[in-house]
């Protein structure tokens, strides 16, 4: 099996459902591709992912191609953004043209899907799988591609990759409240500082409490979202109680230890549902479709921060939980099953499986496809442009530091020139 992924989240994602979907987990060979990119991550950030690949290395996408031109797999997953997966399914089905055999191609979402749901189901129709993390989505994704008159026999209805742990029995000594924040929602400096404020206020109200902030990435590292205002640099002149401390690492070890889990709308909270924690999707800043926590519309979860101070815990609707794909009732264990099951056919298909047919062409969207595959170095037809870059061999040491240099000066515009330059212009 074969994942390629753009990010630290993204490959979580990939890696572990190409485990979650194989015929025989014990079996299975993994190699990691990862998308040479903006997000692609760091040596810490994977090794905090855990997951285990037998080859794992970073590459362009006219590189990824050409690997897979020459290489056989039996499952490939696209764990990438909208954009790259279209560029990938046309640039897959012109190096495989002519090809007898060529792997199942199985792609879907990292998380909750709370925006651009028509556009990022139609950049990913072709594969062969579009995993759905719920019924829910399985009956939006479906709704979205019968409505455009797209095949929509590849939605699969599976559940999220990384659930699991140990149940929720009972409180902690001490109580643990966890905050898990999200790079981009929300995304601006007054929003995120009220959100660390109250959260700073809640661990000094409660001094028996260990109130945690739980965060993605460290300052510099960019995760699938861009972080302008990390909380580690908002923190610096707030002078936190000792009660308060920031934490990093796994979610689900953090889990472990979780009495509370509060979010806007990070998938997280999905994660904790499952183990039947606590969980709050705050309201401060409004149910809004531009924070996400709107998803949580009839989860029982919706609570301000002023009840949590006063000692209101949760207790979610569980229908609402069930159409979510969390499984807290014991079904996880078959989640998959569907999707092993259509892939084990695919598989089996006599004379091979036909060429990738994606929704968009250039007689679909000649304005719109176009682009998106110059991004990747892609012609109209899938075909590498002149001069994409595509090198055989790992690059030179001299390239190699000039790379990261470059990454970092991106990073460094991101997170410090750019907020500058905003607030300039807000005088």
């Amino acid at each position: 099996m074969a994942v390629l992924a753009d990010s630290d989240t993204r490959w979580k994602w990939g890696a572990l459902t190409a485990n979650r979907i194989a015929p025989d987990n014990s079996d299975i060979r993994l190699d990691g591709f990862l998308l040479r990119g903006r997000a692609t991550p760091t040596a810490r950030q994977l090794q905090e992912v855990g997951v285990h690949a037998d080859s794992l290395r970073e590459v362009t996408a006219v590189e990824f191609l050409r690997v897979m031109a020459q290489e056989s797999y039996d499952v490939l997953v696209l764990s990438l953004v909208g954009g790259g997966v279209q560029a990938m399914l046309h640039g897959l089905k012109r190096v495989w043209e002519g090809r007898a055999e060529r792997p199942v191609v199985v792609t879907g979402y990292v998380g909750v899907v709370y925006e651009k749901l028509a556009d990022g189901l139609l950049l990913r129709h072709g594969a062969d799988l579009v995993l759905a993390n719920s019924r829910q989505d399985a009956e939006r994704f479906r709704a979205v591609y019968e409505g455009v008159g797209a095949d929509a026999t590849s939605v699969t209805e599976v559940a999220l990759p990384f659930l699991g742990g140990e149940p929720y029995t009972g409180e902690h000594d001490p109580y643990t409240v966890v905050f898990a924040a999200q790079p981009s929602v929300p995304d601006s400096r007054k929003d995120r500082t009220y959100l660390l404020n109250r959260l700073i206020q809640h661990a000094r109200k409660h001094p028996e409490r260990e109130v945690l902030l739980k965060l993605r990435s460290k300052p510099g590292e960019h995760t699938t979202h861009i972080e302008e205002l990390p909380y580690q640099k908002l923190v610096q002149p707030l002078d936190p109680p000792a009660n308060f401390k920031l934490v990093y690492g796994n979610m689900g070890e953090v889990l472990d230890r979780t009495d509370l889990l509060v979010t806007i709308s990070s998938t997280a909270a999905l994660e904790s549902l499952h183990r039947r924690i606590p969980t709050v999707v705050l309201t401060d800043l409004g149910v809004r479709e531009t924070l996400g926590n709107h998803h949580f519309v009839g989860s029982g979860c919706l609570a301000s921060w002023d009840r949590l101070d006063d000692g209101h815990s949760p207790r979610p609707d569980e229908e609402w939980v069930s159409r979510q794909g969390v499984c807290a009732d014991g079904s996880y264990a078959t989640a998959f099953d569907a999707a092993r099951e259509r892939i084990a056919k695919l598989l089996d298909r006599p004379g091979g499986l036909p060429a990738l047919t994606p929704y968009y062409t250039p007689a679909t969207a000649p304005g719109y496809l176009p682009g998106i595959l110059a991004r990747h170095h892609l012609g109209p037809d899938g075909t590498p442009l002149p001069g994409a870059p595509a090198h055989d061999k790992e690059p030179g040491p001299v390239r190699q530091i000039v790379r990261r240099a470059a990454r970092g000066a991106y990073r460094h515009g991101v997170q410090r020139v750019a907020p500058v330059i905003r607030r300039m212009g807000e005088l």
